[in-house]
């Protein structure tokens, strides 16, 4: 376990947890910030990315996994994420639709915020958010984040407009 919150607790993903993750990446609701659902090619190279993350940071996006029942409902976590120019610390999450707006999202969001600040030493941390994707964008402002600059991502062949949402550490 990584981070244990109220009602979760946030983990690294294990091979195991595919299909609970395809939960979430195989819904064309959920995914419609990356332009529909994923196959099973690409919810495994997704998988794989995080294995990569996880030996090459430390961190990257974990599985949230509900303290009751615990089933894997969702991820959150931070990666390394290419803005413009540079690389910046970014707190992600998705989960399934079904736990949409109970707030897990903002409760996890907030113990990543404290873990990159605390554990990791980071001055500032962000949340890169497409656009149309409204919901991910009031996660942020509840996770006490300002969009501070805007830029276009290109994914599937798509010219997405994208926030970036900026919190830093106090006294930093």
């Amino acid at each position: 376990m990584i981070l244990e919150t109220k009602r979760l607790f946030l983990r690294e993903l294990e091979q195991a947890d595919f299909d609970s993750l395809c939960k979430i990446l195989k819904d064309e609701e959920t995914m419609y910030a990356y332009e529909g659902a994923f196959d099973d090619a690409e919810a495994q190279e997704w998988m794989d990315r995080q294995f990569a993350r996880y030996e090459t940071y430390g961190f990257g996006l974990w599985a949230a996994v509900l303290k009751e029942s615990w089933e894997m409902i969702g991820q959150c976590g931070l990666t390394m994420q290419p803005w413009k120019d540079k690389e910046l610390l970014e707190i992600g999450y998705l989960f399934q639709r079904q736990y949409w707006h109970k707030g897990y999202a903002v409760e996890a969001a907030k113990a990543c915020k404290e873990y990159a600040f605390e554990t990791l030493g980071a001055d500032e941390v962000c949340s890169i958010i497409r656009d149309t994707n409204v919901a991910s964008r009031n996660v942020a402002i509840r996770n006490g984040m300002v969009a501070i600059d805007t830029g276009t991502k290109h994914y599937k062949g798509v010219d997405m407009p994208h926030y970036c949402y900026v919190v830093r550490k106090h006294g930093a």
